[in-house]
């Protein structure tokens, strides 16, 4: 069983944020699996459970504000007794241009604190990750940015990016993660 995580906020007036880029990927990936989210209050997220591949892989989106992202994945994972393994979580990344992807298998949070809450309540680095970038702006700007919704010409980009959702996960659950990295960075 994988536990794949996106990170954003919940609400409408957070729904085309650049912040929210990682509840953007996993709603393209469910869509295309046909699969549907619902609400989890206990483990306070959107949960869609999907076989792909003959494997049972859950999606969930924390509802908990991007701050304490981390106490979903908790909950879901001590819950399916998932291992650290076979977690792989989606965020944006101010340091990469807009639309580009890099691939992690353990590292810092690069100051996102999604993240940070996440290896934090997992007590560990080594936490595989997709970064999304959403480009950097002057640090007294980033709360705005990241909030921001995108421009038009940033929306191209990154639903470009988005539509390769599928692929990338049906490649996480069916090729090692090594040759995962080397494929999309």
């Amino acid at each position: 069983m994988k536990l794949i995580v996106g990170l954003g906020n919940p609400g409408r007036e957070y729904e085309h944020t650049r912040h929210n880029v990682g509840f953007m990927f996993l709603d393209e990936v469910v869509s295309k699996y046909n699969g549907k989210f619902s609400l989890n209050k206990q483990w306070k997220c959107e949960i869609s459970e999907i076989v792909i591949n003959g494997e049972k892989v859950l999606f969930i989106k924390p509802q908990t504000y991007m701050n304490l992202s981390g106490e979903a994945v908790v909950l879901v994972k001590n819950f399916y007794k998932i291992s650290l393994d076979d977690i792989f979580v989606i965020h944006d990344d101010l340091d990469l241009e807009v639309g580009r992807i890099r691939i992690r298998e353990h590292g810092s949070s690069g100051g996102h604190r999604g993240m940070q809450n996440i290896m934090t309540l997992l007590s560990t680095t080594n936490i595989k990750r997709l970064k999304i970038g959403i480009s950097k702006v002057d640090k007294d700007k980033t709360i705005n940015h990241v909030l921001g919704e995108f421009t038009y010409d940033e929306s191209i980009i990154i639903n470009e990016t988005i539509l390769k959702a599928s692929e990338i996960i049906y490649n996480f659950l069916t090729i090692p993660f090594s040759q995962l990295m080397n494929r999309y960075n």
